[in-house]
C-alpha cells in the first residue's frame, strides 16, 4: 500500500543545510500496523510529514497505492502529538470531528452518521456537545482520533500521539488503537519514542538510525495478535524484543552499524 523509496529531506535556512533524512526505503502492506522508533531528533516526524504530503521531500519519493504523494492524499488521516492545538476550543466535540467531512461534499445526514460512529468507537458518545477544554487530555486525544476515523481513512498516520498523557491513559489509548486497527482494517504508521509502546502496538517495528536517517532494521514482532497490558508486557518474548530494539537504538546513537538487518514479508496480518 505504501512505498517509501530513497526518501531524502534537507532543510535550508539561515545559511545552514541540515540533512534530516538521508535515504529511507521501506514498504507497508495494506492492513498492517507499523511502528517507527529511533534516537531523539532522527527525523521521525519529518518522515511522517513527507508520507502525509505535508512536506515535499528533497529526493526520493513516497507512493501510496501506486500513486506518487505530492500533497495530502485522499484516504489519509493524521493524528498529531499536540492534541490541544489540533482541536478548535470554540467548537464543540461533534463539530471538531465533523470539520474535515465538510470538504468531502457529504450530506448533513451522512456527516452526522460518521461523527456518531467515530465518537462511539472511541468511547465518547456522550461528549458530543462538550467543548474540548472541558475534557481531560486523554479524552481530547480520543476526539482527535475520532476526527481521523470519521474521515474513513485507508492510511492513518500517528505522530507520537500519546506522548503528553499519563501512563494509565496511555495504556488505554494503546489498546484503543489496536482495537480499532483490528476491527476496521486501517493501515497504521505509528511514530513513537517509547520502545515498549512500539513493541506492544506494532506488527512490525522499523528502527531508524541517528540523523541523517536511514533504516537500521525492520523487526517482525512475533507476539500473539491478542495482546493486553498485563500478560503481554510480562511475556519473556516481549522483554527480548524490547531489549533488542533498545540495543539497536543505543548502537544507532553511537554510530555502530547494524550486525544484521531483519527483513519481513508484506503479508497483511490476520484478523
Amino acid at each position: 500500500m505504501l512505498d517509501v523509496r530513497g526518501l531524502r529531506k534537507v532543510y535550508d535556512g539561515s545559511g545552514r543545510r541540515i540533512e534530516a533524512v538521508r535515504d529511507l526505503t521501506f514498504s507497508v502492506a495494506a492492513g498492517d500496523l507499523v511502528c517507527l522508533v529511533g534516537p531523539s531528533g532522527c527525523g521521525k516526524t519529518t518522515l511522517l510529514k513527507c508520507v502525509g504530503g505535508l512536506l515535499a521531500p528533497t529526493g526520493g519519493e513516497v507512493l501510496l497505492e501506486g500513486r506518487r504523494v505530492t500533497g495530502p492524499p485522499p484516504g489519509t488521516a493524521f493524528v498529531f502529538q499536540e492534541y490541544g492545538r489540533s482541536l478548535f476550543p470554540w467548537m464543540r466535540v461533534a463539530a471538531n470531528v465533523e470539520l474535515p467531512l465538510r470538504q468531502k461534499g457529504l450530506s448533513r445526514r451522512r456527516r452526522g452518521e460518521l461523527v456518531r460512529d467515530a465518537l462511539d468507537a472511541v468511547g465518547l458518545a456522550d461528549a458530543a456537545q462538550a467543548y474540548p477544554w472541558q475534557l481531560s487530555g486523554g479524552m481530547q486525544q480520543r476526539v482527535a482520533i475520532a476526527r481521523a476515523l470519521a474521515h474513513e481513512p485507508r492510511l492513518l498516520l500517528m505522530d507520537e500521539p500519546f506522548a503528553a498523557v499519563d501512563a494509565q491513559t496511555r495504556a488505554d489509548l494503546e489498546d484503543l488503537v489496536r482495537g480499532l486497527w483490528r476491527e476496521r482494517g486501517i493501515t497504521i504508521l505509528f511514530v513513537t519514542h517509547d520502545i515498549d509502546e512500539a513493541v506492544y502496538l506494532g506488527r512490525r517495528v522499523i528502527v531508524l538510525s541517528a540523523s541523517p536517517t536511514v533504516v537500521r532494521e525492520q523487526l517482525e514482532v512475533d507476539l500473539p495478535d491478542a495482546r493486553d497490558q498485563v500478560r503481554t508486557r510480562v511475556d519473556p518474548r516481549f522483554a527480548d524484543l524490547r531489549t533488542h530494539v533498545y540495543e539497536q537504538i543505543q548502537a544507532a546513537k553511537r554510530g555502530t552499524p547494524p550486525a544484521v538487518e531483519v527483513t519481513t514479508s508484506d503479508t497483511p496480518p490476520p484478523r
